[in-house]
């Protein structure tokens, strides 16, 4: 058989793109638009990343980069996984092929690949904030647009409404929000703000009620005051009667919308309208989320997401194993049928956090707050208050969005809220911003908070029994990696505060930290090869640390932590804390992650690339002996 031959992108790979879009005829710009669409799905089928955010955004992203100068005028994107075809519009057609792998192109914009990329906008609702920080800054003589592109999933972050009002207390000029409203975040947007949207989006009045308005004033006689200020009152009665207002309304912000987010004619002409208004001015597209994509679309969008690599002709996973999070579901759905004081919370990642089983179950006890980490933290902590046995799942990147809520909200009232914290330590392709490499060492410093990490589902189960058990807030960190199996209930506690003892020996004591034990238990077999006797312990509390490890460490030459965070602040400089005064700090040595913010790339590859396989741990130790 002959070989396939590689398929031909013909418009994007000869085209000077984004400089070309404004001489393009409507057929080439709808062969654009399908070639864009094909090439992603192409891509990343291979590679995973964010399907459905992406198909739905292509005739918007191309209109905003006709109508505008990128980069001269900035295009702010929130959140950044909807930027792949903003990514192909600027001249990254060649890279995107490397989409998410170890040296290649970050899934979210980013500072370093171009200059088109202004944020490397990768957690939800900054967008605005940024916006007015940049147009503020704009020196005299700066006609320059700033344009935030903010998802209808984004405006459920508190972060959203602050800066929201700032805008309208400033009025900063030449900057346009443009809503890109899918009635979906991650799963179905969620809240008053959707309800609000969803109103405008079926309404086929809005855009025709403002023409009646503006023909129906023209005609009103004006009689005993100046013609201006009884237009301008007659508008606004009428307004009230054929055009409700919108929450921007009420702030003093501009709206138009909302518009077909596919139609270019439209989002073109609707930009360069906007772009004649001094003051901000949101313009509201309705888009597709999937478009394109049969097994993207609706409520298989949710599926096609973020995904790994997957069969382009049925949008399935080319491999599905287990892992933690899967452990998870099945876990929390056992301990809330058998606790009925357990309510879960999401910041609308229900089904990504495993929240998808106990959802069916028991779907009044799955609260989903949007985009939202601090309220859904502070949520918990008014449920504890109340009675209730909190558990919020978030991944580790997220909390660190409610830093101050866990420390003030939870940990001051000392409530019994649990944390099932997902994705901890290295994650992988999504990069830098979503690395959970840092919780260790910001829940450390937390008083009254406890904290577990696992190193298998079983052990996940035990520990979630056992905090539920706990009067005060308990975090429990687990890894985006695989399980053997999932376990079935009843769950055995896991002792609280209590490590286990996996290996003894004379000359150098490890202690492993969650997904580490493992590649512990094998680095003390290649050591034991090497002559080395190697006791093993799994550190599963971080905190509080098992009063054994002064006595434990006594018996050895050396004390290795090993763990998959940061190390300034983490595990390690924990047991440094805890064996320092009795004069044994000078045998610890930690082992952990760098200072530095990580790449994309498979997660055993960056660890192995940091020493934190057991080939790494093994060559470090025997460098010290």
């Amino acid at each position: 058989m002959a070989p396939t031959k590689p398929k031909r992108y013909p418009l994007l790979e000869s085209l000077d793109l984004p400089a070309d879009l404004e001489s393009m005829d409507p057929q080439m710009q709808t062969d654009l638009a399908d070639e864009i669409r094909s090439y992603m799905l192409d891509v990343i089928s291979q590679t995973g990343g964010h399907v459905s955010p992406n198909l739905g955004v292509v005739e918007l992203s191309m209109a905003l980069h006709t109508v505008f100068n990128s980069p001269a005028d900035r295009i702010i994107w929130d959140v950044g996984h909807q930027a792949y075809v903003h990514k192909l519009l600027t001249g990254r057609f060649e890279e995107f092929r490397t989409l998410r792998q170890a040296s290649g192109m970050s899934g979210y914009p980013s500072r370093s690949e171009s200059d088109h990329d202004f944020v490397e906008n990768s957690h939800a609702s900054t967008s605005l904030s940024y916006a007015i920080g940049l147009a503020l800054a704009r020196e005299d003589g700066d006609d320059s647009y700033i344009v935030a592109v903010i998802g209808d999933g984004a405006l459920t972050g508190g972060m959203a409404y602050e800066a929201l009002n700032h805008i309208a207390q400033v009025q900063p000029e030449r900057l346009i929000i443009v809503i890109n409203d899918n009635g979906r975040s991650y799963a179905p947007t969620v809240g008053g703000l959707a309800a609000h949207l969803s109103a405008l989006r079926v309404s086929p009045t809005y855009e025709r009620s403002k023409e009646v308005i503006g023909e129906l004033a023209r005609k009103i006689p004006v009689v005993g005051e100046s013609t201006d200020e009884a237009l301008r009152r007659m508008k606004e009665a009428l307004k009230q009667v054929l055009q409700p207002a919108t929450f921007l309304d009420v702030l003093g912000i501009k709206y138009t919308g909302p518009i077909d987010g596919h139609d270019l004619e439209v989002l073109e002409a609707t930009l360069e309208r906007a772009k004649q208004f001094s003051e901000p001015i949101v313009v509201h597209t309705v888009t597709e989320k999937g478009r394109g994509y049969e097994p993207a679309i609706g409520a298989d969008s949710e599926k096609l997401h973020g995904v790994g690599a997957f069969d382009l002709s049925t949008g399935a996973p080319i491999s599905r194993r287990l892992g933690f999070t899967d452990a998870a579901e099945a876990i929390i759905a056992g301990v809330a049928d058998e606790h009925p004081e357990v309510v879960a919370i999401t910041a609308a990642m229900g089904s990504a956090t495993g929240l998808g089983r106990m959802a069916e179950s028991h779907p009044d006890r799955v609260i989903d707050v949007g985009l939202a980490e601090q309220h859904a933290v502070t949520l918990a902590a008014g449920l504890a208050m109340g009675g209730r046995r909190p558990i919020v799942c978030i991944y580790s990147t997220f909390l660190q969005r409610a830093f101050d809520q866990l420390l003030t909200d939870v940990a001051l009232h000392d409530q019994p809220v649990v944390f099932m914290i997902d994705r901890a330590g290295v994650t992988g392709p999504d990069g830098p911003s979503h690395h959970g490499a840092f919780d260790l060492a910001y829940l450390r410093m937390i008083p009254n908070l406890s904290i577990a990490a696992p190193s298998t589902a079983d052990e996940l189960g035990g520990m979630l029994e056992t905090a539920l058990a706990q009067p005060g807030p308990v975090a429990i960190r687990y890894p985006k990696a695989d399980v053997d199996a999932i376990p079935s209930p009843p769950y055995q506690p896991v002792p609280f505060g209590e490590w286990e003892q996996i290996r003894s020996g004379s000359d150098v004591l490890l202690l492993a930290v969650g997904r580490m034990v493992p590649v512990a238990d094998k680095a003390a077999t290649l050591l034991e090869d090497e002559g080395i006797s190697c006791g093993l312990v799994n550190a599963r509390w971080v905190k509080p640390l098992d009063p054994r490890l002064q006595e434990w460490a006594a018996q050895y030459h050396r004390v290795v932590t090993i763990e998959d965070g940061v190390i300034s602040g983490g595990f390690g400089a924990a047991v440094l804390e805890a064996l320092a005064p009795a004069g044994m700090g000078g045998k610890i040595r930690t082992l952990g992650l760098p200072d530095e913010f990580l790449p994309p790339g498979n997660a055993d590859v960056l660890l192995s690339g940091r020493g934190l396989d057991a080939e790494g741990i093994t060559a470090t130790i025997l460098g010290d002996h």
